[in-house]
């Protein structure tokens, strides 16, 4: 069995083990190496096939025995396969799928580039990459922004009229969720934002693009389909073969890409206190297999009170501020469930967070069925008022609702199937 892994600086949250176990019938692993332990492990590392990855790109291109013709053009290698010479030699041959990726990512967005103009955010070696799809298909004006040089970011104003826009910087990727490399206010004519950030799945980047009503493509379909075009590398499967069939590739993206997404999106659950939302998601771990988070629970843990202590001692803005604090560590993480508290909607700034990774679910309930035992606004106040008070923000923040009107099991059910649909 071949041996294949990524090879890169940190890779404590990478997808790519699990996308190339649906690629094929070969090992993965991960090979976290230092600057210094790089060139050794490339000439004398125990591997058939790398996928190499911040920021070792451009140093595996000047180490490659080989390159692709894609890899000498761009003088940046993201896939190396090992081969044998002539005379039986190991050698490295470097290829560069990211171009093949990025590709993709573009093509399913629907864009048109042609004589656009284009902003790409940083100048390493997938930005090297961009820049060549962006020129390839015709792109009317392609500027390089970096901190330092002609273009940087303290003179964006001079590319006001861009276009489109590509981030290829780390800024914003987990676990420095809800930075951004810039303001998209500034730029009114944005047609479309790719950030190649595939975790988390909505940068604070893509956020507000979505807020500005512009659309907005993270890195995840790149990530999947670049992935697609190393194992052929590593496989030896010849893309110019013609018994292979693109269509068969095309698909076979499609359906880890779909997949990929649907595991990594946490399933949030919003709603009034009381309605049910710590049942239907214990019934959901039962049907999903995947883990709950309390946000309450987590509070009071943080707290070392209770909720109602909590209330009490401190006051609702208090205990408001430590709920924040929690939804934006538990929002980080993929593919759980996350219970949230009756009044988490009441701060707007909890919306990205819960977000960032997530489907967030409506339970709905009638009043009269609502639990009040532990809920402390629901015991001081008129649970008809805190409803109609709430009911806009949670409508404002869910992307679709379910009602919990038989069981915890039977709702749970309606989730998965609205999220499968």
């Amino acid at each position: 069995m071949l041996r294949c892994g990524l090879l890169g600086e940190k890779l404590g949250h990478s997808y790519s083990p699990e996308i190339h176990a649906l690629l094929g019938d070969y090992e993965y692993e991960l090979y976290e190496k230092t600057p210094a332990e790089t060139e050794v492990f490339l000439r004398h590392g125990d591997f058939d096939g790398l996928n190499v990855t911040i920021p070792y790109k451009k140093t595996a291109a000047a180490l490659c025995d080989a390159l692709s013709p894609m890899a000498r053009r761009l003088r940046s290698v993201n896939t190396i396969a090992v081969r044998t010479d002539a005379q039986g030699k190991r050698i490295l041959f470097g290829d560069n799928t990211d171009y093949a990726g990025f590709l993709a990512l573009v093509r399913r967005s629907r864009m048109h580039i042609e004589g656009c103009k284009c902003l790409v955010l940083g100048s390493g070696g997938a930005s090297v990459t961009v820049q060549a799809v962006l020129k390839d298909l015709g792109a009317g004006e392609v500027v390089v922004i970096s901190r330092s040089g002609t273009d940087n970011y303290e003179n964006l104003e001079r590319h006001a009229d861009a276009d489109i826009l590509v981030n290829t910087t780390p800024v914003g990727m987990y676990p420095d969720n809800g930075k951004a490399p810039l303001d998209l206010e500034r730029f009114r004519q944005l047609k479309a934002v790719y950030d190649l950030i595939y975790d988390p799945s909505r940068t604070a980047l893509m956020l507000q693009a979505e807020t500005l009503g512009i659309p907005a493509f993270g890195g995840l379909y790149m990530l999947v389909a670049q992935a697609e075009a190393a194992s052929r590398v590593f496989t030896a499967d010849d893309p110019s073969n013609p018994d292979r069939d693109p269509l068969q590739s095309a698909a076979k993206i499609r359906a880890i890409f779909e997949f990929m997404e649907a595991q990594q999106q946490n399933i949030v659950l919003i709603g009034m206190p009381g309605c049910g939302k710590t049942s239907v998601a214990k019934a959901l771990a039962e049907q999903t297999g995947r883990p709950v988070y309390e946000a309450d629970a987590e509070i009071a843990k943080r707290a070392g009170r209770s909720i109602p202590q909590v209330f009490a001692e401190d006051g609702e803005d208090a205990f408001r501020a430590l709920e924040t604090e929690v939804l934006a560590d538990l929002g980080k993480l993929s593919g759980i469930i996350l219970s949230t508290g009756g009044g988490c909607v009441t701060r707007p700034e909890n919306y990205p967070l819960l977000h960032q990774n997530g489907r967030i679910v409506l339970i709905q309930r009638d009043i009269s069925l609502l639990e009040k035992e532990g809920r402390p606004l629901s015991m001081a106040q008129d649970i008809n008022g805190i409803y109609v008070n709430r009911q806009p923000l949670y409508e404002e923040f869910a992307d679709f609702s379910v009602v919990n009107g038989k069981t915890p099991e039977a709702c749970a059910a309606l989730i998965c199937k609205e999220l499968e649909r």
